[in-house]
């Protein structure tokens, strides 16, 4: 069938043509934000699941909702090697000024960047990559302490101060929260804690991996009664097979259902993966309805389609030993695998893992769901490393 109409869309963070399954949590998230709009209480909502499930795609659309209602937003990405004061800084400041063109709002929005202006050069000598203009003079004592945990609290106080008087709130929307480091994490817990007992009508939503619940409780015990942390998962067969059909019928193709079974039992529901099956099953396809014989023709080229823009990116950073413990991994299958086995299948101590164990942890490839457990973060991993490191060779890399 014609390429041009494909309607399917797999990329990093690219929305799909058909946003399945996730109705109620983007409602529970409208709810949240519109009752910190009214000075009601609500919870932060913090997304987790593995790679693939669609969590960025989510986010972005939460997003649009929210600027849809007349909230004034922020998004980032936490990046590896970014501190949180540096990517916070220039959206915030975007945020600020937008609010300080409201009318009502114009004093405190001014005021909220002088706020920023204290906080950029305070913690400039500690934090030396932030970059951001300083639209006017700093405040003196305010968020200009040189301390992340209390002036982050200041600025977000004083953004608050600002979102309440334009009678709107404040959303940060912030994927990739696990490689926040803990002490960063920690001040931002902190100042939204503040901000929560003021009922100052700022919130945030958002992402991260599965290991996420965990690094928040380490910095700070209460997290877990600030935040909701909402499981995102792979869809059900229903969700899945709407995600593949929706789109089709919108070009008059249809799925045999054969079809449409062997594609969601190959990608498991998981978003990212039925964006991909869909894709190639199309394009193979010469007529509607598409068959399970397309499907499997497609297959090839899905799968190294998937090696190549979903699992390789993430293979590719890996350091030899790493590489080997992630293949030692995937020799006793998905997991999750107890530290033990995988050593014994390295014939290695389990304390001489640890460091890499750890560094695989901190590059977002595992997670250790409970004490001594290690899985993949992302899903079919497995699969992949036993595809490119195949029989016993990998044994003897580095």
């Amino acid at each position: 069938m014609n390429p041009v109409n494909n309607p399917y869309a797999p990329g990093a963070g690219t929305p799909p043509p058909e946003l399945a399954g996730r109705d109620e949590l983007r409602e529970a998230v409208r709810i949240a934000t519109e009752r910190i709009r009214i000075g009601r209480p609500a919870k932060s909502l913090l997304m987790v699941g593995l790679r693939g499930v669609g969590k960025t795609v989510l986010l972005d659309r939460m997003r649009d909702d929210a600027e849809a209602n007349g909230l004034h937003t922020l998004r980032i990405e936490a990046p590896e090697g970014r501190s949180l004061p540096a990517i916070l800084a220039p959206q915030l400041r975007q945020a600020l000024l937008r609010l300080s063109t409201v009318e009502q709002a114009s004093a405190l929005g001014k005021r909220a960047l002088r706020a920023l202006a204290g906080f950029a050069k305070g913690l400039k000598l500690k934090y030396q990559d932030i970059e951001v203009g300083f639209d006017f003079e700093p405040e003196p004592g305010l968020a200009d302490n040189g301390d992340l945990e209390h002036d982050l609290q200041a600025l977000l106080e004083a953004a608050g101060e600002a979102a309440r008087s334009a009678g709107t709130a404040l959303v940060l929307f912030i994927d990739e929260l696990q490689y926040v480091e803990e002490e960063q994490l920690a001040a931002l817990i902190t100042a939204l804690h503040r901000v929560a007992q003021r009922q100052l009508p700022v919130i945030m939503v958002g992402a991260g991996l599965p290991q996420l619940p965990g690094r928040m409780g380490r910095a700070k015990s209460y997290a877990e009664r600030l935040f909701d942390f909402p499981q995102i998962g792979p869809l059900n067969n229903a969700e899945a097979g709407k995600a593949i059909t929706v789109p089709a019928r919108e070009q008059q193709v249809e799925f045999e259902p054969a079809a449409l079974e062997r594609i969601v039992r190959e990608t498991q529901g998981y978003p990212y993966f039925l964006q991909e099956w869909g894709k190639h099953a199309w394009d193979v396809a010469s007529q509607s309805p598409i068959t399970e014989r397309d499907v499997e023709r497609a297959a090839g080229n899905a799968v190294a389609a998937l090696d190549e823009s979903f699992f390789r990116v993430r293979f590719d950073r890996l350091t030899p030993s790493e590489k080997m413990y992630l293949r030692a991994m995937a020799e006793l299958g998905a997991g999750p695998h107890r530290s033990g086995d995988i050593a014994n299948v390295l014939k290695r101590k389990v304390t001489s893992l640890g460091p890499t164990r750890n560094q695989l942890i901190a590059k977002g490839m595992i997670w250790s769901p409970n004490h001594g457990d290690t899985a993949f973060t992302v899903p079919m991993f497995d699969q992949f490393m036993q595809r490119i490191m195949p029989g016993d060779e990998w044994r003897t890399v580095g």
